[in-house]
């Protein structure tokens, strides 16, 4: 099941990788590469603590999707799904 974790965040990193190679743009138009950043900043940190541990931050899942809600376009909300997919990958879920 560790092994399903690491690969969920290794596929939103790449989405966010993908993301930040297409300058992908905030609803305002500007772009997203400084929150794109921050974003995979915190996926690093946040993969290696999550795999040690078997489970995912909850406050940290959870203000991470509220944040990057607040700043992604309708037509990217993949990369929701793809947090999402960390969560759903947790053996022992939200802690």
């Amino acid at each position: 099941m560790q092994a399903d974790l690491g690969k969920a965040f290794d596929a939103a990193l790449a989405h966010v990788e993908r993301l930040i190679r297409i300058d992908m743009k905030t609803p305002d138009g500007s772009s997203a590469r400084t929150q794109l950043e921050e974003l995979r900043r915190q996926l690093n940190r946040e993969r290696a603590n999550a795999v040690a541990r078997s489970t995912i931050d909850r406050e940290w899942f959870q203000n991470t999707v509220r944040w990057v809600v607040e700043w992604v376009p309708d037509d990217e909300l993949t990369l929701v799904a793809a947090l999402g997919a960390i969560a759903r990958a947790a053996p022992r879920g939200l802690s």
